[in-house]
């Protein structure tokens, strides 16, 4: 099987090219600290021997962004840099890299008397000065807030209209070096927002990921499930796999994303009529913004904890950081996320309470067999 891509505008990030018919890229993120140069500059080298095209980063502050510099002098490899809340940095960290990624939900959180038209203004603007090229990152956890309004209880038209909105203020300004995804936990809803946006903006690049897709095999699995029905029909033109996994294993996903691509050209897709029917479990990919390295054990903790609960369908959300922590549970049956040294536990938007990594635990099962009685009642 010769899949035929969609034609899509040629975006150049660095010295690959997305869109326009080149080979589908494969990125990853470094999980280290931003700031430790050594462990990062090592992760970037295991991420390009397993075949990453780009490699994005986390900066946060001006810390960070000295950290960014010296690493940048010390790879040669193709960097992408995630802006978070802080829309400013852009400036700082465009000379360094060769892309930068936004969040459109995160514009609102700082200088809230600023336009959003004039905040993208101002994230086009430095790209162009350093010849950087954009992603447009719109993620289920953390919808812009006046997108959810417009099309309340429809959260995927709010994830679609958010991202095409954001083409429209790119492209008013004359920036077309732009590549967008639009992301969620749940492969159902991906395949949906990506299908309908590639309908709609069909010469716009896209990006692929199931956000928060958890530990292997089931992130393997709800990461299959999305991009082989994408990308069997000519939908996607780089790829992120994201995994709960410890640093020494962080390639894994590359070599996944690389194993997708080589199957679906094959026509090689996988079948599992039962999976998504019972306890699911979401965990965010282990990244720089993990306030605690414990965050990957718990994850795996978590699994191993609620195996007794397997065939109710609940589902339960760990989160490494306060990035995706707070938002990113409230739609969880059960939500965790993780601080420096505790963890906030939460009954969808409701937080029960905040306890040490080693107590959450029991708290975690008692709440997950109230919902069970209370269902069964």
């Amino acid at each position: 099987m010769s899949t035929q891509r969609r034609p899509t505008r040629a975006v150049r990030i660095g010295n690959i090219q997305v869109g326009a018919g080149a080979p589908v890229a494969v990125q990853s993120m470094c999980a280290t600290k931003t700031r430790d140069i050594d462990a990062t500059v090592a992760q970037i080298a295991q991420l390009q021997r397993a075949g990453a095209a780009v490699i994005r980063i986390a900066v946060d502050n001006d810390k960070e962004v000295e950290a960014l510099a010296e690493i940048r002098r010390q790879t040669d490899a193709t960097l992408a840099v995630d802006l978070q809340e802080n829309y400013r940095l852009a400036a700082k960290v465009g000379p360094h890299v060769d892309k930068i990624r936004y969040n459109p939900g995160h514009l609102h959180h700082v200088e809230r008397d600023k336009s959003i038209a004039d905040k993208v203004a101002w994230i086009a603007a430095c790209a162009r000065d350093s010849d950087c090229a954009v992603r447009i990152g719109v993620n289920c956890g953390s919808v812009a807030p006046e997108f959810l309004e417009r099309h309340p209880g429809n959260q995927l038209e709010a994830i679609v209209q958010s991202a095409a909105h954001h083409c429209d203020l790119m492209e008013q300004l004359g920036f077309e070096r732009f590549v967008v995804s639009l992301k969620d936990s749940d492969p159902t809803k991906v395949v949906a927002a990506n299908t309908r946006f590639a309908e709609a903006r069909p010469q716009v690049p896209l990006h692929l990921g199931v956000t928060e897709a958890g530990m292997p095999p089931d992130g393997i699995i709800k990461t299959r499930l999305a991009f082989e029905k994408l990308l069997a029909q000519g939908i996607g033109d780089t790829i992120r796999v994201s995994l709960t996994l410890p640093n020494d294993r962080k390639h894994e996903e590359v070599e996944v994303g690389h194993q997708i691509l080589a199957d679906v050209e094959a026509g090689r897709f996988i079948s599992v009529p039962d999976f998504g029917k019972g306890l699911n479990i979401i965990s965010c990919p282990s990244c720089s913004r993990v306030e605690n390295e414990a965050f990957v054990d718990l994850a795996a903790n978590v699994r191993e904890l609620t195996a007794y609960a397997a065939k109710h369908r609940i589902t339960i959300a760990v989160m490494g950081c306060r990035v995706n922590g707070p938002g990113e549970t409230d739609d969880a049956d059960l939500g965790l996320w993780c601080g420096p040294s505790t963890v906030n536990l939460k009954r969808k938007d409701v937080k029960v309470g905040s306890y040490s990594y080693e107590e959450v635990l029991p708290r975690l099962r008692d709440e997950l067999d109230r919902i069970i009685e209370e269902r069964a009642a």
